[in-house]
């Protein structure tokens, strides 16, 4: 597990796509709060005629946000820019000029072992250009994972390319709807995406190959409004948590606010993960009932589970109640 504040901070990630005009208004008049990560979409969202125009705006959008740091404070987000080639990792960073220092990191989408180096030499060269780190989030979406025969030499092969470059990925990120895409199914609101075998078991196999060594992000759930929605919402994220995840990728702001109450601490998770890890030393036991008396906590088999709860409370905070 990553042992860094860091790694469990980008929360709910809010994608737009990168020529959105309202960009710089949103963050500078903080009309997304203060508890978010922002992915400005230059993929995916952007026509392919409309590329090098979305790439101006969002040059633009980062010089207003900048400029505005200049007068007053407001929140600055992590903002992540989710190309579509390594090469436009180097001509988005020359476009931004000084205001390339509001980029936290880039999105690589569809890695596969076909662009895989290109895109790590691509990070590796904009952090040389770089006084600080600029990080990456790797996104597994890619029909090569549905491939049976494949899938464990694919993900162990791209996890040895990444270490390389392990501490600046942030996040590995999986792309749910680009996943449920390719087996022609879609989820209702009521309904969770590890409820779909074939994705839920690509997601398992990135987690047991990933989960040891990397913060893992939950995939989109693409219900923001109507009956039920934040139900459908918090149930999923149920899910992910028990399955590995951390954060998720959002796609509209109504889901940020139930996203990092659900990522919240419980009293009661917090209470044992410290009990844990301030285990008396001079105890001859390893096992022992926890404060509330509820459940047995174990010193060795607890652990890196506690260490993962005090991160988690630093970036999303501690609930109220259990």
């Amino acid at each position: 597990m990553k042992n860094a504040s860091l790694y469990y901070s980008t929360g709910p990630l809010l994608y737009c796509p990168a020529n959105r005009e309202t960009i710089a208004p949103s963050i500078t008049g903080q009309k997304f709060g203060r508890s978010f990560s922002l992915a400005l979409c230059l993929e995916d969202t952007i026509q392919d005629s409309c590329v090098e125009a979305a790439e101006q705006s969002l040059a633009a959008s980062l010089h207003s946000i900048c400029t505005a740091r200049e007068y007053r404070n407001f929140y600055l987000p992590k903002i992540f820019i989710r190309v579509r080639s390594p090469q436009q990792i180097v001509r988005v960073r020359q476009l931004a000029g000084s205001s390339a220092a509001l980029i936290s990191g880039f999105i690589i989408p569809k890695f596969s072992p076909e662009n895989a180096d290109e895109y790590i030499q691509g990070i590796i060269r904009a952090n040389e250009q770089s006084s600080v780190p600029v990080y990456c989030m790797p996104i597994y979406e890619s029909a090569c994972l549905t491939d049976l025969r494949r899938r464990p030499d694919i993900l162990y092969a791209l996890k040895e390319k990444l270490a390389a470059i392990e501490e600046l990925v942030l996040n590995i990120r999986v792309g749910g709807n680009d996943l449920c895409h390719l087996f022609s199914v879609r989820r209702h609101v009521h309904e969770s995406i590890h409820q779909i075998r074939p994705v839920a078991d690509i997601f398992s196999d990135i987690v047991t190959v990933y989960g040891m060594d990397y913060v893992i992000s939950g995939p989109v759930f693409e219900y923001y409004s109507g009956d039920g929605w934040e139900d459908g919402l918090r149930r999923e994220i149920a899910d992910d948590r028990l399955c590995g995840f951390i954060g998720k990728t959002v796609i509209h702001p109504n889901q940020i606010e139930t996203v990092n109450r659900a990522y919240q601490v419980t009293p009661k998770d917090y209470a044992d993960a410290k009990s844990i890890l301030d285990w008396d030393a001079h105890n001859a036991s390893y096992v022992s009932a926890n404060p509330s008396r509820e459940r047995m906590n174990e010193k060795k088999t607890h652990t890196n589970w506690a260490r993962q709860v005090l991160f988690l409370a630093e970036a999303f905070g501690c609930a109220q109640t259990d």
